[in-house]
């Protein structure tokens, strides 16, 4: 388990262990399509990987599917696991769980709701903390952390194979 502040000076806790907080109400999806990563650009906080917050009655795979296809049209293939954490905010602690999503294809649509739409990159800046562009959401611990995580499975699922 990582322990970490992020930009609003909360205390973040991560761990790459299934359900390691209980039950998450958030969710945040890294999302590759042919080669590029899927970011979306949220009219407010700047590009960052799609997520939100999970519905009524759905399950955590279904709010990353939702979210995804919401904030930028993506068509969600295989859903891999990579983590979860836990926030302790002033106003109330939440828990997100990390997915990693191969998008089988974007389709264009009328309204993004709050984002402007699928921004394609073909690699993440090396430092995203001191580039405006990102949301602060990027700017923490957690992508690093998420994308670590990525790098083991996929050496452990070749290794496998």
């Amino acid at each position: 388990m990582k322990i970490f502040t992020d930009a609003h000076g909360n205390k973040v806790e991560f761990s790459p262990v299934w359900n390691a907080f209980g039950d998450a109400n958030h969710v945040l999806a890294l999302c590759r399509f042919e080669n590029s990563w899927v970011l979306t650009d949220h009219t407010r906080r700047g590009l960052e990987f799609p997520g939100g917050k999970r519905e009524k009655g759905e399950t955590v795979e279904e709010a990353v599917n939702r979210e995804i296809y919401e904030e930028t049209g993506g068509i969600t293939g295989a859903l891999l696991f990579l983590g979860q954490y836990k926030v302790y905010s002033p106003r109330g602690a939440f828990i997100k769980s990390i997915y990693f999503a191969e998008l089988d294809d974007i389709v264009r649509k009328e309204d993004y709701l709050e984002t402007n739409g699928p921004v394609l990159m073909d690699q993440l800046p090396e430092n995203l903390k001191d580039d405006e562009r990102f949301s602060f959401i990027m700017k923490d611990q957690i992508v690093p952390l998420s994308l670590n995580v990525l790098t083991i499975l996929k050496k452990e699922h070749r290794a496998d194979s």
